[in-house]
């Protein structure tokens, strides 16, 4: 009945295949003997009950279920809620409104309100901003804290180096604005509804439509009801369809749906791989006589060594009350299996020069998401029949500045552009069901984003040298400043972050301190912070392509990293309750959907899939 469907069920059983696994590098022997003794034991526990990885049509308890879904039309569909895919539905909206056209845009977002998915630092150049709403002031855009002052550090265990910022450095702030990003989003939602966007939170896209031709029809949301062990539920409903001309997928960094496009059209045929970063914050409500409103304070080096590329913010926002924001960014390249993000970040606040700031304190909200971090090099193909990709989901962030929100809204609004002509056109002639608008391609080629992101192109590239962190300081010092992005050469990344971890026996375990509960606290603590909740009886939306790899090769090889790569303990490995051996648990309750498991997982066994709509963290302004 659903052909999408079909096809779907038929590549997700070819992806469990564990062939690739087996000619690993890393212990192949080890692996391979585990594997298949584990394979051969009918106790092996089932962890995934995912419809993804188990077919409905192949379970007896879904026969005479309902499955038909209703179906809706819209010229253009916007997949997630964030900056690029707002920018783009509310230029598309304005252009309508211009030129006197009729023009339906939907935009469908995961999260239960605008903005409460939404997690960044952040310092926000507002350039795109200004563009799109010449009068955001007058608007009453949430820009209250513009930068008054910059601060640069290199830390030590003990010390601090001051480093100046010279004019045209990434780091320099000055015309920028300290924001609560959620709160910007949430105001651009309303923004979007003023102007006729059609927005429906708390309906997250879960699978990409077709046309017979193959081009993109459309977007179905999830279905609702699932036991968690994925029966049906008697309140069970089929999510419902959304067709349009052209869909746009914003849907943020490593997209679910975006990840299936890329296979299906082959878009990252001519760019690196994605490389990525996880960035962990916190709010906190500091003492009054500390608070320097407009100030950021950046710093890298300890508690990170000199091979583990990554860096720290912390920001003193203007909004009535002395708050700071604050937080550690850690590339994913990192190779120490013991490494744990969420912990360096609690060990970096008890740096003398952070401490002195959060002493007498209160932490107030806590949150993790990934970044994409590999800029012009892994930019894939943005176009292709019946929809594009923009903002976070492609990848525009400029990672020496730490900034992605303009150049995101800047594709959003170029898309916007592209597209818009041609959804109104009445007598389009196109090749295919879902119309393609390469045209797009060619706009942001020709953008500032394009510039920018090529300008910066080998600043994160060149800490892969013998002295890592000084060596990438001193390229961008050399060739940054001084050529600004136009040396004749472009470095390359590493390549995939799965593939950069060692095994745990060539590694050294690192300890960690003991939270003290007044600066530095536990996980689970923290968690509570997120306001993370999802419906309990569904199936988890961590799944696994196989549910014997974790313990066959990711703990027995690199000692179970997920537990600490994860910033919200989603993953735990725990005894059998026969005794024997170990078995790995997922609190899928806890994630805050940062996609840092699918990232990392040097198993690439991991797939993160869309819960039921609405659930997730409550960042409120984060």
């Amino acid at each position: 009945m659903f052909p999408a469907s079909r096809y779907a069920c038929k590549a997700h059983r070819c992806i469990r295949a564990l062939t690739t696994l087996q000619t690993d590098s890393a212990a192949p022997q080890l692996y391979t003997s585990l594997h298949r003794r584990t394979c051969s034991s009918v106790s092996t526990p089932r962890i995934t009950t995912h419809y993804t990885i188990h077919p409905r049509d192949q379970d007896p308890r879904w026969e005479g279920m309902e499955m038909e879904r209703f179906a809706d039309e819209a010229d253009v569909v916007i997949v997630g809620g964030g900056p690029a895919g707002l920018s783009a539905a509310i230029r598309l909206k304005q252009l309508a409104n211009e030129q006197e056209k009729e023009l339906r845009v939907c935009l469908v977002e995961k999260a239960p309100q605008i903005g409460a998915h939404t997690l960044s630092g952040a310092c926000l150049e507002p350039s795109s901003l200004i563009e799109l709403f010449p009068d955001w002031k007058e608007r009453g855009a949430p820009l209250n804290t513009p930068v008054t002052e910059d601060v640069f550090s290199i830390f030590t265990e003990k010390h601090r180096i001051p480093v100046p910022i010279l004019p045209g450095l990434p780091m320099q702030n000055h015309g920028n604005y300290i924001v609560r990003l959620g709160n910007l989003v949430r105001w651009l939602g309303e923004q979007a509804e003023e102007l006729g966007v059609e927005i429906y939170p708390g309906y997250a896209a879960a699978e990409v439509l077709f046309h017979e031709d193959g081009s993109v029809k459309g977007i179905a949301t999830n279905d609702v009801g699932i036991a968690k062990d994925g029966s049906p539920k008697d309140v069970f409903e089929r999510g419902m369809e959304l067709h349009a001309k052209v869909t746009l997928f914003g849907e943020g960094c490593h997209g679910h749906l975006a990840k299936q496009l890329y296979k299906q059209f082959n878009l990252r045929e001519n760019c690196e791989p994605q490389t990525y970063a996880i960035g962990l914050k916190e709010l906190w409500m500091i003492d009054e006589k500390k608070w320097r409103p407009g100030r950021t304070e950046h710093s890298v080096g300890w508690p990170l060594d000199r091979h583990t590329y990554g860096g720290s913010f912390l920001y003193h926002l203007n909004e009535g009350e002395p708050l700071v924001a604050l937080g550690l960014v850690v590339g994913l390249d990192y190779s120490n299996p013991y490494l744990s993000p969420f912990r360096e970040f609690q060990r970096w606040k008890h740096h003398p020069f952070v401490a002195s700031t959060l002493e007498g304190g209160q932490r107030i909200a806590y949150g993790a998401r990934a970044l994409n971090e590999g800029g012009f090099q892994c930019i894939p193909k943005l176009t292709f029949p019946g929809g594009l990709l923009i903002g976070c989901s492609p990848g525009f962030m400029n990672v020496p500045k730490i900034k992605g929100t303009h150049t995101a809204m800047k594709s959003g609004m170029l898309a916007a552009e592209a597209i818009f002509p041609k959804v109104t056109a009445e007598n389009l002639d196109s090749e295919t069901a879902g119309i393609h608008v390469p045209e797009y391609s060619e706009s942001l080629k020709n953008s500032s984003v394009w510039k920018e992101l090529h300008a910066v192109r080998n600043i994160r590239p060149s800490f892969h040298n013998y002295f890592g962190l000084y060596g990438g300081m001193v390229y961008t010092g050399i060739f940054y400043w001084m050529l600004r992005g136009k040396e004749p050469w472009t470095l390359k990344h590493r390549g995939m972050d799965a593939n950069q971890l060692k095994p745990a026996k060539d590694c050294k375990p690192i300890e960690y301190p003991k939270p003290d509960g007044k600066i530095s606290f536990d996980l689970l603590s923290s968690v509570a912070l997120s306001g993370t909740n999802h419906e309990g009886d569904q199936p988890p939306h961590l799944t696994l392509k196989d549910d014997s790899v974790p313990v066959a090769r990711n703990l027995a090889i690199y000692d179970g990293p997920e537990q600490r790569f994860c910033p919200a303990g989603v993953y735990e490995y725990v005894p059998v309750e026969t005794g024997d051996g170990m078995r790995l648990q997922i609190n899928a309750q806890n994630c805050v959907h940062c996609k840092t498991c699918d990232i990392k997982d040097p198993s690439q066994n991991i797939n993160w899939v869309v819960p039921e709509g609405g659930g997730g963290p409550a960042y409120n302004g984060m």
